[in-house]
């Protein structure tokens, strides 16, 4: 067999390992690269501890530079058996694979660089081919929809929102003034958010009687303006599985119920004809 023939076929075999994942070496291959970029994450987090780095630096260190090696013998195998290699080095995972080792060698130049290994963990989104959950990107798609169909009525909401933390901010700052910590006004409205979105850290709190009267009609207003944005997307995401239910016909438009076969002439739980 020729020599570029015997190329070919390697980069055949290789191309079904590196980006299928319906062969049993390739899901192999994926579940392999899945708990190494785990492995990888992990070390990086462990090394933010300053116990574990002052114990266990040098080890966590060659274990970067490990991974860092094996993602990049990875990223330039994917290169080279790239039909069209431009279109791979500028998709989303192109572009993720580059940037999770390049932190590492920017680290032997900018102290600290290594930090953003943490970035390796946004490759775990190759889990939906190995795990075969491309059917709920459909979901994804219905639900971004959703948020697209919200986006102004989510953008009037946090406008009005953030023009109620500044009043709110404002009026407690003149009520309770810097002895009892509103000491500014950004500072008065870092306590309205806080409080509006019943978070309550505690750092600061008022010590008027007419402050706190404010505090809790502050804290029962939280409740339901967290209610507000849920009700949106809701409503946004009911309406858009209707749409879908109207072009695909899964579902039944009586009951609800999903339909057993699509050609049915009647629903199989409540009788209603198709």
């Amino acid at each position: 067999m020729p020599k570029n023939e015997d190329q070919k076929s390697l980069k055949q075999r290789l191309y079904i390992i590196v980006f299928e994942a319906d062969t049993v070496s390739g899901k192999l291959f994926d579940v392999v690269l899945l708990f190494a970029i785990l492995l990888s994450v992990f070390a990086v987090v462990l090394e933010s501890v300053n116990e574990i780095k002052a114990s266990y630096g040098k080890q966590l260190y060659i274990l970067e530079w490990i991974f860092t090696i094996l993602f990049s013998i990875e990223y330039i195998i994917r290169i080279y058996i790239s039909e069209k290699p431009k279109k791979y080095i500028f998709s989303f995972f192109g572009l993720i694979d580059l940037l999770s080792i390049l932190p590492t060698f920017l680290g032997l130049v900018i102290s600290g660089a290594h930090s953003l290994l943490i970035i390796r963990s946004i490759r775990l989104l190759r889990v939906f081919r190995v795990l075969k959950m491309v059917r709920y990107l459909g979901e994804a798609s219905s639900l971004m929809a959703a948020l697209r169909a919200s986006r102004a009525k989510i953008i009037v909401f946090i406008g009005a929102l953030f023009s109620l933390t500044v009043i709110l901010g404002t009026v407690m700052y003149l009520i309770e003034g810097g002895e009892n910590g509103f000491s500014s006004i950004p500072r008065s409205i870092y306590w309205a958010v806080v409080t509006l979105t019943t978070v309550g850290y505690g750092d600061i709190a008022p010590g008027t009687t007419i402050g706190q009267i404010v505090a809790t009609a502050i804290m029962i207003l939280g409740y339901g303006i967290i209610a507000v944005p849920t009700g949106i997307v809701s409503a946004e995401i009911s309406s858009q599985s209707k749409k879908i239910n109207a072009n695909t016909g899964v579902f039944c438009d009586e009951c609800g119920q999903e339909k057993k076969r699509i050609d049915a002439k009647f629903c199989h739980s409540c009788g209603q004809e198709h």
